[in-house]
């Protein structure tokens, strides 16, 4: 996945948690659901930030950016374990 692509991802990730929030405020979703649907949405910011940084640090190393690799959830989570 490019760069451009990833950060289109987060971009869409950050407007969803937006509506989600708006949702609320607006009593059409529960916090309930919010809380749930924002945890999904958190590991999956996690994981592309992830992975844009590790391109970005195998471009300013002179390595092949797309040598990086999306980790799993629990990698990105669970790094400082």
């Amino acid at each position: 996945m490019a760069d451009k692509d990833i950060q289109t991802t987060i971009n869409e990730l950050v407007e969803r948690e937006q509506e989600l929030r708006q949702a609320v405020q607006d009593g059409t979703l529960s916090p309930e659901q919010e809380t749930s649907e924002l945890k999904g949405i958190e590991v999956q910011l996690d994981r592309c930030w992830d992975l844009l940084r590790q391109r970005r640090a195998r471009r300013e190393f002179g390595e092949n950016p797309d040598g990086a690799r999306e980790r799993s959830a629990a990698e990105v989570e669970d790094y400082r374990s």
